[in-house]
């Protein structure tokens, strides 16, 4: 049972609108793969692909773990697991996962795997690298990756996919077309040789918005579906999914000159009343957010962290609110909240979701 009584609420609805904000803009053929790692970006993985099962075609997760606990939880919607590794291939089978198969060390594991079982026609994906330099075969990989699948009636490919470097960034719009070209070329050379022609995929969300000329088959939604289009205009249609809330635990009446926290960091220059939250850097509250960089809201009125943020708590001033030992604080409930703060630890708003630590309770609101 969790008693933390700092709550993350995840809003149904709101997730259902980014996920239709998106379709619109859709061909109506185009698929939807729906990114739910990272415990569904800092929400609730689970609770998350329950509730757009219906809406999507795919889901993908990073790794194989997060996928089985899916299958699990009873969702039978097909799971693309991106960063495989040989050692989880068994269990990867037994749950019925797909794999991104991305260099020829996992591809031969996996085919001689599919060999000793054996398996017939299990869907696996191919990631091609086309400029993100972080997974993927080449293209001159093309020939050796062909010859291998053509000796096997074991896999068959579900589709072909790349990622792109920078598709929020307007600046790198030529890199991004370049890539996006490549792929194309990359994906005539596999339909040419491979006698069938799987699904084809490279749009993130902001390759949805900035590039949607390359939908192919399929497009993967993961920022998106949580409330950021990676752009100001973006964002604000689309709604808020997280919102992080606590309680005041004690209020305390600090004298001129007395200090509040680690290192003595907040010094009163006035007679100061703070409220002490449980809620701290084990929960994802960052460090950076502390000295008054950070503020939360308490009965509608922004109260600013002062000293340094402590492993299970903070402190905020709240010398000119009206307040009580009991009410509700409201750490974020919306993007722009969430912004700021990533902002002031010189990060971006996906580091701030997915830091939110597992101890807090999870409440899906409908």
């Amino acid at each position: 049972m969790n008693n933390h009584v700092t709550v993350l609420e995840i809003d149904a609805n709101a997730v259902l609108h980014n996920v239709n904000y998106f379709k619109q803009k859709l061909q109506p053929t185009t698929k939807i793969l729906a990114v739910v790692k990272a415990f569904g970006y800092g929400s609730e993985a689970i609770e998350i692909a329950k509730l757009v099962q219906n809406e999507v075609d795919y889901f993908a997760v990073a790794y194989s773990n997060e996928g089985i606990a899916l299958r699990e939880a009873g969702i039978d919607t097909p799971i693309l697991v991106l960063h495989p590794q040989i050692s989880n291939i068994k269990d990867i089978v037994t749950h019925r996962l797909e794999p991104n198969l991305y260099n020829f060390k996992i591809l031969e594991a996996f085919l001689q795997y599919a060999n000793d079982v054996p398996l017939m026609n299990y869907p696996i994906h191919i990631k091609f690298n086309t400029g993100l330099n972080r997974l993927g075969f080449w293209h001159t990989d093309i020939p050796n990756i062909i010859a291998r699948l053509k000796q096997s009636n074991n896999v068959i490919v579900q589709s072909l996919f790349s990622h792109l470097a920078a598709s929020e960034d307007v600046n790198e719009q030529e890199f991004t077309v370049n890539q996006i070209n490549n792929f194309a070329y990359i994906v005539k050379q596999v339909y040419e040789h491979l006698g069938y022609e799987p699904m084809i995929h490279i749009l993130n969300t902001s390759g949805v918005v900035n590039y949607p000329q390359a939908q192919f088959d399929m497009v993967r939604l993961g920022i998106g579906l949580y409330g950021f289009g990676n752009t100001p205009n973006e964002t604000a249609n689309l709604k808020n999914t997280h919102a992080l809330k606590s309680i005041i635990s004690q209020i305390h009446l600090i004298q001129p000159g007395e200090t509040v926290g680690y290192n003595r960091a907040f010094v009163a220059s006035r007679l100061t009343k703070s409220a002490t939250i449980p809620v701290g850097h084990a929960d994802g509250i960052s460090r950076r957010l502390g000295n008054k960089n950070g503020f939360v809201i308490v009965n509608n009125k922004p109260a600013p962290i002062i000293g340094n943020v402590c492993m299970d708590m903070i402190m905020v001033d709240v010398t000119d609110i009206d307040c009580n030992e009991g009410d509700e604080v409201i750490l974020f409930n919306h993007q722009q909240h969430i912004e700021y703060m990533a902002h002031k630890c010189e990060t971006i708003p996906y580091e701030i979701l997915t830091a939110l630590s597992q101890r807090i309770k999870r409440l899906v609101k409908r």
